[in-house]
């Protein structure tokens, strides 16, 4: 029972530390893959508790799937409970997030997708998300899947700069 207490605290505090809704595959990746914080299958009932107790709130959108938000009720039990997270436990919590934010943040908002045509050539669908609504889609004819895999591989670095060029060019 107190581990399950724990989970609970542990979601509410990484939600909390991020500062933005994420996607469940975020806070998937962020626990149970690219850190040891909750097993798989624990994350995932664990989210499903929290949005049924009131203390985390899930918003539908439909490029990124559902976006996870903690809510005010979900920020007072952190505030009264945080302490049952053991203290190392949260302070790498809080370095790790400190590190790679802008890492979870670039891959829940700039997307990138290829996929082969009937005559050989490939589309690459590059998107820029924010929560809840798309600010931009871009569509690539390429010539070959070495093409289409270079520009799929750079979008999530090179995204910032090229909307900003693009929407410079247009409006000024």
């Amino acid at each position: 029972m107190e581990s399950a207490i724990t989970n609970k605290l542990i979601l509410l505090f990484v939600l909390d530390k991020m500062e933005i809704p994420i996607t469940e595959q975020t806070m998937l990746d962020l626990c149970t893959v690219d850190n040891d914080w909750l097993n798989y299958m624990e994350c995932r009932d664990t989210l499903d508790q929290l949005v049924e107790a009131g203390f985390v709130y899930a918003a539908e959108t439909s490029e990124s799937g559902t976006m996870f938000h903690i809510t005010p009720d979900g920020r007072i039990c952190l505030a009264h409970f945080f302490v049952k997270i053991h203290s190392s436990l949260r302070e790498e919590i809080t370095e790790y997030i400190r590190v790679n934010r802008l890492k979870y943040r670039k891959k829940q908002e700039y997307r990138s997708d290829y996929f082969k045509n009937p005559d050989g050539t490939y589309t690459v669908v590059l998107k820029i998300q924010e929560p809840g609504r798309p600010i931009m889609e871009l569509r690539l004819l390429v010539p070959d899947r070495h093409k289409a895999k270079t520009i799929y591989r750079n979008w999530c670095n090179d995204a910032p700069r090229v909307y900003s060029s693009i929407y410079s060019t247009l409006v000024e």
